[in-house]
């Protein structure tokens, strides 16, 4: 199983290159992380994709610590890919 940080490189790495990924991770990013990555997300899980630019720096803070049981439950199926 790839890590977090893994499927995250090959994302990042191909939005760089390939223009119409690009493109299509900023309209829809669950599905077309879905297809790059051949992985289901769940649908309570929302994946906001940000395009940085020199004026605007983006800050992603991890993961509330008072989580709930649900959601460590997705953690330790490896459904949760906080990265």
């Amino acid at each position: 199983m790839r890590s977090g940080d893994e499927m995250l490189r090959q994302i990042v790495e191909k939005s760089s290159v390939d223009t119409e990924f690009r493109r299509q991770l900023l309209a829809d990013p669950k599905s077309t992380i879905c297809e790059e990555l051949g992985i289901s997300i769940p649908d309570s899980m929302t994946i906001k994709v940000h395009e940085s630019d020199m004026q605007t720096v983006h800050l992603a803070l991890p993961p509330d610590p008072n989580i709930t049981e649900e959601q460590l439950e997705a953690i330790s199926a490896g459904l949760c890919c906080c990265w």
